[in-house]
């Protein structure tokens, strides 16, 4: 589909990549295709300079180039696919693939958690518990006399 249809790539409700900021490069793959292999350029590699970008907060930028530091050259973020015959089919792999990549990298980071303490209840009810097995197993013992 021309970049022109397209209204870009969705990442999540707030954040939708522009087709002008996405490139494509295509290269023979080296999967499954039969005699097709060596004439189609079916492998396809999406690249987005991500540290440029202008759909992203500073924040959001901040946090993906902190999470993504080990996929990223120079601020450029490239995602391949080559598992499918068809060219088109990896490229929608491979659009996928970085939404769910940018979309993970920009979330949030989850709130700490708060350590608690057990109830004065389940306290009570684990040595009762531990009392319960102690008399189990000292029934099982041999009788002294």
């Amino acid at each position: 589909m021309p970049a022109s249809h397209r209204p870009g790539l969705r990442v999540d409700a707030r954040i939708t990549i522009p087709e002008s900021e996405l490139s494509w490069r295509f290269s023979r793959s080296s999967g499954p295709g039969g005699q097709g292999v060596n004439t189609a350029d079916s492998r396809a590699e999406l690249v987005w300079d991500a540290a440029r970008s202008a759909v992203l907060s500073p924040r959001q930028r901040e946090r993906l180039l902190e999470r993504l530091t080990g996929r990223l050259v120079d601020g450029v973020l490239t995602v391949t696919a080559s598992e499918h015959r068809a060219q088109l089919r990896n490229r929608e792999a491979a659009r996928a693939r970085l939404a769910a990549l940018v979309a993970e990298a920009v979330r949030p980071p989850s709130p700490t958690r708060r350590p608690t303490a057990p109830t004065r209840g389940a306290k009570e009810r684990r040595l009762q518990a531990k009392k319960r097995r102690t008399d189990v197993k000292r029934l099982r013992r041999p009788p002294h006399d």
